[in-house]
C-alpha cells in the first residue's frame, strides 16, 4: 500500500508531508480490457478486482466470462505471453468458445504495444499518485474510483489505443 510519490505544490515553507502505513504487504490486483465497438464508434474500459490476491487462471476466466455476457457480439482478444492468459483453465476454455472469442498473443516483451499498460502507467502516476490509504478497503475504494474514471473518458481510452502501434484504426 505504499505510494507512488509524485512531486507536488504546497505554500511556502509547508513542505508536503504524506503518511503511509510502514510494512504493509495488502494490494489489490486489477485486471482490465479495453473494447472497441465494430464501427469504431465507442471504446470502453472494463475492470475487475481483487483485494489481497494475484489474478490467476481461474480469476482471469470469471473476468473473462463476465466480459463475454457483458459484450454482445464477436470478441477478439489480445493479451500479453503471461502463462496464465493462454494455458490451463483459460487455454482450455478458449479452444472451447471458438468463433466467438478469439485470442491473439502480444510479441515477447513488447509492453508499448499494450494499450492496457499505459492505463496502469496513467493511473499510478495520476489519479493513484501520492495516495497512501492505511485500510484495505480505503485502497479498494480509490482504485475502482480511478478506474470509473478512466473507464468513462472516451478521449483518454482512445488515446491509449492511438499510442500504441498495434494496428487497431480508431475513427
Amino acid at each position: 500500500m505504499a505510494p507512488l510519490v509524485r512531486r507536488t505544490w504546497s505554500r511556502r515553507g509547508h513542505t508536503p508531508v504524506l503518511r503511509q502505513r510502514g510494512r504493509s504487504r495488502r494490494k489489490v490486483s486489477v485486471i482490465a480490457a479495453l473494447t472497441i465497438s465494430p464501427r469504431r464508434h465507442r471504446v470502453r474500459g472494463y475492470f475487475g478486482f481483487l483485494p489481497d490476491a494475484n489474478y490467476d487462471g481461474e480469476a482471469i476466466l470469471a473476468f473473462v466470462r463476465g466480459l463475454c455476457r457483458t459484450v454482445h457480439g464477436p470478441i477478439e482478444i489480445v493479451w500479453d505471453r503471461l502463462r496464465a492468459h493462454h494455458q490451463g483453465a483459460v487455454g482450455a476454455w478458449l479452444t472451447r468458445r471458438r468463433p466467438r472469442v478469439r485470442a491473439h498473443l502480444l510479441p515477447a516483451y513488447a509492453p508499448e504495444l499494450n494499450p492496457v499498460e499505459l492505463i496502469w502507467g496513467y493511473a499510478k502516476t495520476n489519479p493513484m499518485a501520492n495516495f497512501a490509504p492505511t485500510e484495505l478497503q480505503e485502497l479498494l475504494r480509490h482504485t475502482q474510483r480511478a478506474a470509473l474514471g478512466i473507464a468513462e473518458n472516451q478521449p483518454l481510452l482512445r488515446s491509449f489505443i492511438q499510442h500504441g502501434s498495434l494496428p487497431l484504426r480508431l475513427r
